[in-house]
């Protein structure tokens, strides 16, 4: 299924029964790597898996921003009529959920973020210069948005007032003391470090953070 929100055309798929939950991926995948997780969480949610921006069946755009992603998603939620939906995202998706929250605040019931930065320098040395490389042979702006953006203060973080979960892997490629300091800086939010995986082991083609979702989201 297709949704026109701020001028751009994003595919989606929708599984499910039950209250409202949409799943942001991360940067240069789409939608499917939430195949198993969403297959899991359709007992209990209607769950809408949408393509951002300049990925997978979603209309191309020349430059990336992550205040874009966060506007398309509260546009997203708004078209299709969604009352108060649990908002999952990982990665640049989480991002997109701390901006998401931080400027809607009536907008969402609950927030999940899986390996979210707060800077370009929240990402480990190793990966973050091979971003760097990688962004002279990608055309697109997938990797250059990694190393100017995103720049999420302290005061966004204090401003978010819905139930938040804080997750990420114990190999992450983010810093974890970046992800302690979401989940410190954040009212109330919970913090979840999954053992013995890095960025994407429990969530691409994985049921483990639905699990994770389904004990931490009451029904």
């Amino acid at each position: 299924m297709f949704v026109t929100v701020n001028g751009v055309r994003l595919y989606y798929e929708k599984t499910g029964t039950g209250r409202p939950l949409v799943m942001a991926h991360c940067n240069s995948m789409d939608h499917k790597i939430f195949g198993k997780a969403a297959k899991a969480l359709s007992s209990r949610f209607t769950v809408y898996c949408p393509d951002t921006r300049d990925h997978g069946k979603s209309q191309r755009v020349k430059t990336l921003h992550y205040d874009d992603m966060a506007e398309d998603m509260r546009a997203f939620i708004t078209a299709l009529g969604l009352e108060k939906p649990v908002f999952y995202g990982f990665s640049d998706g989480g991002v997109t959920g701390l901006l998401l929250a931080a400027r809607c605040p009536d907008l969402l019931s609950a927030l999940i973020v899986s390996g979210a930065s707060l800077r370009p320098d929240s990402t480990k040395d190793l990966p973050l210069r091979f971003f760097r490389l990688w962004s002279h042979v990608d055309r697109s702006d997938k990797m250059r948005i990694m190393l100017r953006e995103p720049d999420i203060t302290d005061e966004t973080l204090r401003s978010i007032t819905v139930p938040t979960f804080v997750t990420a892997g114990q190999r992450d490629l983010i810093r974890e003391d970046h992800t302690r300091h979401i989940a410190e800086t954040i009212p109330g939010a919970r913090l979840r470090i999954f053992p013995g995986v890095g960025h994407t082991g429990y969530i691409v083609r994985s049921r483990k953070i639905a699990d994770y979702i389904l004990s931490v989201i009451p029904e």
